[in-house]
This record gives structure tokens, sequence and C-alpha cells, in this order.
């Protein structure tokens, strides 16, 4: 492969095609890696039109540098965070931020190395904040990379340290930030899972893989197990019950209570929710008495529903209520 060529013809189509106006690329924004940062966490599990719709920017206004995250409460964190899911990314983010208070002057630290050992963050997201918050000349691999280097050498099953070589190989040094970024951007928009654009594709005359893409697929994700809970609806006094979760996925959010039995009980519908590997069902009752909740709870208005962290699950149970507590 001509690697010049490539890097050439890569740049050229991501100054006509890429999505350089996401503002997380926008390099001459204050607080540059501590910005990247929050928008590579929030991607982790959730999708560009979400996070620009509704989290990245309140985010930002509420907790704008890195000190100040710092010093916010989980509570207070949680509570931004609340209806993007998987919460977890929002404790390693404080967490992240108060090690960088505490050991490295209250900014993130600027090599790959550094960075892995924060909270939260793995070799991608180190790679990323490295060269997109810094302009460091590192490559990394994350699913649409990925994609791309087994598609363009024909990789069949590779390991991680194959595909961080080939990705190393074709790295533009000059211009790491616009390559990494369109890397990013030909995956999502060209080089797809399902049905590639390969016609469409800038640099498809450097493709090995192209005629052979069905080998080449990546491995499908594991079924979801599938599991039912059975929750109670618990009103008083236009309060509603909420019980404050210990486990560590929903630890300190706000759930609905498990119900001891759901016998005789009032339905008031079954949801669909997934999180993680499971595919739950959600058989949702009214009780009409503390004794049938499984756990200990406490009361809420409807006003104060708007200043407690709560999770997905129970957002997508206050739609199904569709009323006023």
């Amino acid at each position: 492969m001509n690697i010049s060529l490539f890097q050439a013809e890569l740049l050229r189509w991501y100054e006509k095609e890429g999505r350089r106006t996401l503002p997380w690329r926008d390099r001459s924004m204050p607080n540059r890696p501590y910005r990247v940062l929050v928008s590579e966490i929030m991607l982790q599990q959730t999708q560009v039109k979400t996070i620009l719709e509704h989290y990245y920017f309140p985010f930002l206004q509420k907790f704008p540098t890195l000190e100040s995250l710092a010093k916010a409460s989980e509570e207070e964190v949680l509570l931004q965070w609340r209806g993007m899911g998987y919460y977890t990314r929002a404790r390693h983010l404080l967490k992240c931020a108060k090690i960088c208070l505490r050991d490295f002057q209250g900014v993130l630290p600027d090599c790959v190395e550094l960075l892995k050992t924060l909270p939260g963050i793995g070799s991608y997201t180190a790679g990323a904040v490295a060269c997109f918050g810094f302009d460091r000349a590192v490559c990394f691999v994350d699913s649409n990379i990925k994609r791309i280097l087994i598609r363009l050498f024909a990789l069949y099953n590779p390991t991680q340290s194959l595909l961080e070589s080939k990705a190393r190989e074709i790295l533009n040094i000059q211009h790491p930030f616009n390559h990494n970024q369109a890397l990013i951007d030909l995956g999502a928009l060209i080089c797809t899972a399902t049905n590639p654009k390969c016609l469409l594709c800038p640099v498809s005359e450097f493709c090995k893989g192209k005629e052979d893409l069905k080998a080449l697929n990546l491995k499908k994700t594991p079924k979801s197990i599938k599991k039912s809970l059975h929750i109670g609806i618990f009103e008083k006094d236009s309060h509603i019950a909420l019980h404050k979760s210990q486990e560590r996925l929903y630890y300190n959010l706000y759930n609905f209570p498990l119900l001891k039995s759901h016998q005789s009980l009032q339905k008031l519908g079954i949801l669909k929710h997934s999180y993680t590997k499971y595919l739950l069902d959600l058989h949702i009752y009214r009780v009409k008495n503390l004794e049938s909740l499984a756990q200990s709870v406490e009361f809420f208005n409807k006003e104060s529903l708007q200043t407690i962290p709560i999770s997905s699950m129970t957002l997508k149970i206050l739609e199904l209520l569709e009323k006023d507590f």
C-alpha cells in the first residue's frame, strides 16, 4: 500500500464529507482536553445525536472545567447524567476529575500511559484524549477503526496488538487529529458494519478485503439475557415511593421498588427495557400498602422528582404513568 497516498485521500475526503462541526472537534475551544474527555466518555455507550440534543452542553454548563467537576458530589453528577444510562461512566468521570485535582494539578495528563491509569479510561479513550485534546501523534482502535483495519488489510481474527500495529502503520503523524477523526467518520458513515458503501469509499483502491466482506465481518454480539422484574407503584398524599439503590449498577440512583409478591395486584402494564447484557420485562403494579414492597422507600412529589438522580428505567416507568403525583 502507498501509505502517503492513502493518507492524502483520507484527509481529502474528511475535508469534504467529515463531521468537522461536531463541537468536541473545535480545536479553539477552551478546556479542550476536558471537553474531549467528556465527549469520549459519553460516546462510549450513547449515540452522537442523543448527546448533542440532550447531554453534552448541559453537562458542560453545569461543570465547565475539570476542577468544577472534581468539586461536585456524586448525586449532582448523576442528576446531570440522568436518562443517559450506564451510570458507571459518570462515576468514573467524577473519580477521574478528583484524581486529576489531587495528583495532576487539576489538569488531565497529556500522555497515553498516564491517562490509562485514570478510572474509566482504557486504551482507546486514552489515545483519543491525547490526540484530540493535546494533538499528540498517537493511534487507537475503536469499533469503527477496527472494522476499517480488518477490511483494509484483510485481517482474519486479528489480535488487538496486530490491530494497533496496523493503526500505527497508517498513522499520519503530520496531521494526527484530522487523520483519526477521518477514520472514525469513515467507519461511521461509509465502512459501516452492514451494507458498507464501498463505491463511495475514498480509499477503496487500497482495501484488500472489499471482495470478502462476509468473511471479514466482526463477531456478532452475544444474545441478551432475558429477565422479568415486578415493580410496585405506591402513592400517598401526591407523593410517590422510590427506592435508593445500593446495587453496583444503579448505586445512588432512585428506582421504583420491587415487590414481595405480585399476586392479586392491579397491573398497570409491561415495559421493555435493556441495559448491559440484560433485556428486561418490567411488570408494573399499583399497590395500596408499603408491606407489599420488598425494598425501603422515600417519598417524592412531582417537583422533587426533577431534583434527584433517577435511572433511565425509572424515567420510562414515569412516562407510562402519565399523571400528576
